[in-house]
């Protein structure tokens, strides 16, 4: 039972003073302080023992604490935090674990309350829930099989010039095969960094990105000169549909990584803002674990493509039953004596045409189908549902 008043000892000290004084029995005495006989006896043993000090609050926290995490693992626990600000315990404890897979380390509980102490956490607020993503465009069995790239959202850095990061992650692996701090979104810079991709680690089967400049354009198929460029090299140019993001939202979600580990606060200009990604980059690959590779980091899932880097752009060839026609500059091709547009960025390129009915051709750039020629009226109407991919035809 509680003592009456709100200061205990000073309660406890009257107590006992009544008590030598012997002018109650124990029973009444108990009743009149609030406490019961078994307290009030314990009291008296206390201050015979003790005196008055023994009748001062006791700590209830045990002297020994047999479950404490010793000082050395404690301290390998914020190494690990140190070095991954971003990490969590479940990846702290991998990498311990890798490290020294002979120790036993504590449980998860136990490690958040570690960094909970070190005042390395901050309590978070409850994140809002993500969309669920939808069906993948096309199904990355393994590696190469996709590759997905994108730009981060433009930011400035310290001196105030643009960055438009570029990147390119392998999508069954989650590898990061690109990743460049660059000044301005530009089709020449896609092609210049997927090149120095494509021979360093070989030709994915397709490429997953959004339809907008310079991925994707507003003509036939929505292909811009980037993805008529892939479609010659043999890779399928996927382009999720437009405010679907979440269709690449694994890709979306490492920008969400790369910002808060590399840009949150933005480096003070472009080559630091590229050494800050070059450091992300080898330590995402090679440290970093992830639950859907069993937690593994991306380098221990990851192989080199078997498709390398033709040394010439091989020239689209159609067989028999098709009119092959030359785009010109202008992104028109000559049929029947006059000009029917196809696309600016067709230009250069040669097309395909085979009759399906009378008056109207099925237009192809290699394996894929871009839509249907109306003689007629001398223009191509593209495919309900988009481009399509002819099976057997490219990204072998």
């Amino acid at each position: 039972m509680p003592w009456i008043q709100t200061e205990p000892e000073m309660e406890r000290r009257k107590f006992v003073q009544a008590a030598q004084r012997r002018e109650e029995s124990m029973r009444v005495l108990c009743q009149r302080f609030g406490i019961s006989r078994k307290t009030g006896y314990k009291m008296l043993a206390r201050h015979a023992k003790s005196g008055q000090p023994g009748l001062a609050d006791i700590s209830r926290a045990p002297k020994a604490h047999p479950n404490q995490t010793p000082p050395e693992k404690e301290a390998a626990i914020l190494r690990v935090r140190k070095a991954h600000p971003t990490w969590g315990s479940k990846k702290i404890l991998w990498t311990l674990d890798r490290e020294r897979p002979d120790e036993d380390w504590p449980a998860r509980s136990t490690v958040d309350e570690i960094l909970r102490r070190a005042g390395v956490v901050e309590p978070r607020g409850r994140r809002p829930r993500r969309q669920p993503s939808s069906p993948p465009k096309v199904e990355a069995k393994a590696p190469n099989d996709v590759w997905s790239m994108d730009y981060k959202g433009w930011f400035r850095v310290g001196d105030g010039t643009r960055c438009d990061p570029l990147t390119v992650n392998d999508v069954h692996s989650r590898a990061s095969l690109v990743c460049r701090a660059l000044v301005s979104p530009k089709s020449a810079d896609v092609r210049r960094w997927l090149e120095t991709a494509f021979h360093a680690f070989g030709l994915p089967r397709f490429m997953l990105s959004d339809g907008g400049p310079p991925f994707g354009a507003n003509g036939l198929g929505r292909l811009s000169r980037v993805g008529v460029w892939l479609v010659r090299l043999g890779v399928i140019p996927v382009l999720i549909e437009p405010g679907r993001p979440d269709q690449n939202g694994r890709h979306e979600r490492f920008h969400e990584t790369l910002k808060e580990e590399t840009a949150s606060p933005p480096r003070s200009s472009i080559r630091a803002q590229q050494s800050a990604f070059d450091v992300f980059q080898q330590s995402y690959n090679e440290e970093r674990p992830h639950e859907a590779l069993g937690m593994k980091p991306p380098a221990e899932v990851y192989d080199l493509s078997p498709r390398s880097m033709p040394t010439e752009l091989p020239e689209h060839s159609y067989g028999e039953g098709f009119e092959a026609r030359s785009v010109r500059h202008d992104g028109s091709v000559k049929w029947d004596g006059k000009s029917v547009f196809v696309g600016e960025a067709f230009a250069g390129e040669v097309v395909g045409l085979r009759a399906v009915e009378d008056g109207l051709w099925l237009v192809h750039l290699g394996p894929l189908r871009l839509g249907i020629l109306h003689e007629r009226s001398r223009t191509i109407v593209p495919l309900e549902g988009g481009v399509t991919h002819v099976p057997g035809h490219g990204a072998a």
